[in-house]
């Protein structure tokens, strides 16, 4: 486990995803594995594209409002540790395609 210290603008976030990290800030490679291969479930991904649409039509309640950013909370975090995982593995990203 890192013990990297706390920066000023350090949010859960980043906190969380150095929990994981050694002192070079890689994953153990057994969790790095299994992290590559996370995804959002279709569900939550159907979720998070209604929110979105809705939010830009500014047609979210409060709560809505709080669901979406915990979405984009977690997929931050998801993103950092699949960043992680992929170097630890050495593993290039995936090209995107805008389709």
């Amino acid at each position: 486990m890192s013990t990297a210290a706390v920066r000023p603008g350090d949010n859960e976030v980043t906190i969380l995803a150095r929990v994981f990290d050694d002192e070079r800030g890689l994953l153990p490679r057994d969790l790095a594995r299994s992290i590559v291969d996370v995804e959002f479930s279709e569900r939550d991904k159907a979720r998070m594209h209604d929110l979105a649409v809705r939010n830009q039509a500014d047609a979210l309640s409060a709560g809505e409002k709080e669901e979406l950013h915990a979405f984009a909370k977690a997929g931050t975090l998801l993103g950092i540790l699949k960043s992680k995982a992929r170097r630890t593995l050495k593993i290039k990203p995936k090209k995107r395609t805008l389709s």
